[in-house]
């Protein structure tokens, strides 16, 4: 089954934390390149969450964006500092004893609003953590859903794409008796009006020479293959993306050859309406992982 490099997914999570937002969106890209924006709590994350990304998707570029909004403070309990309180009122008496007869005093809202005495009740570091990380696995496991259900809906216009591209091999093959007649006519009516006497064996020779140039049956068994190999690859579990748009150049490369071979108006037309679905398929296939 194919998977698509494009999709969305969001999950969110609160605890005595606070509430925390995943956000993914990956689009089509050469490799896999991960992007991630996170709370400065959850910097230390940034290794697992690459890491991850790793081992459940194979390519695409990869937006993520951790956002985390902290519990109401009013509801939180605020815990003194007793050391660093300790140490601020000795910092002070020495003050009071340097300034001698004038008066030194500390106001006790002045001292709470110095840092590092007032601090919040710990609200579990690791609990946040923790929270995390299981919040980025279910998000990547749901773009991964998304992806592959993208990839189910370009398995069908890439099939739709492979059923039109037969349907012309097909039509083509049922011309070649006809467009080898009308050569071999044209040839013997050429000779007629120029009224010139040629043996029969030359003649012959001619004929195959022409009917050589003009034989497409190599190419057409060869978009044939290619689309049958492509019906393959999108039924198999293995990494379709790169296989695909290599068999996207070859297609290209033996409808382009049928047109220049061709003698026929019919051909051609169906060797032109062969590279427009080549051209539509190559840009499905670029969105594949």
């Amino acid at each position: 089954m194919i998977v698509s490099m494009t999709g969305f997914a969001r999950r969110e999570t609160s605890g005595p934390w606070g509430a925390l937002v995943c956000e993914l969106r990956s689009v089509n890209h050469r490799f896999l390149e991960a992007s991630l924006r996170l709370p400065e709590e959850l910097r230390s994350l940034d290794p697992e969450l690459r890491a991850q990304f790793g081992r459940e998707l194979r390519r695409g570029k990869v937006d993520c964006t951790v956002s985390l909004r902290k519990a109401d403070t009013g509801g939180r309990g605020l815990d003194l500092d007793r050391e660093v309180l300790t140490r601020l009122m000795e910092r002070v008496r020495e003050i009071t004893q340097l300034a001698g007869p004038q008066s030194v005093s500390l106001d006790p809202l002045d001292a709470l609003r110095w840092p590092g005495v007032l601090k919040d009740v710990d609200t579990g570091t690791e609990e946040l953590l923790a929270a995390a990380r299981a919040l980025a696995t279910a998000t990547v496991r749901e773009l991964g859903q998304a992806r592959a259900r993208e990839g189910e809906r370009l398995a069908e216009l890439i099939e739709q794409r492979c059923a039109g591209l037969v349907a012309l091999v097909a039509q083509v093959r049922i011309r070649l008796p006809e467009i080898r007649t009308r050569a071999r006519t044209r040839l013997d009516e050429r000779l007629a009006e120029l009224k010139t006497e040629v043996s029969a064996e030359r003649l012959e020779q001619e004929i195959a020479l022409l009917l050589q140039r003009l034989d497409v049956d190599e190419e057409l068994d060869r978009l044939g293959a290619h689309v049958a190999e492509i019906r393959r690859i999108t039924a198999s579990n293995e990494p379709a993306g790169r296989r695909l748009d290599f068999l996207m150049q070859e297609l290209n490369r033996e409808a382009n050859t049928l047109s220049s071979k061709s003698q026929d108006l019919e051909t051609t037309r169906a060797a032109v309406d062969m590279k427009v679905l080549i051209e539509q398929l190559r840009e499905q296939v670029q969105n594949l992982e």
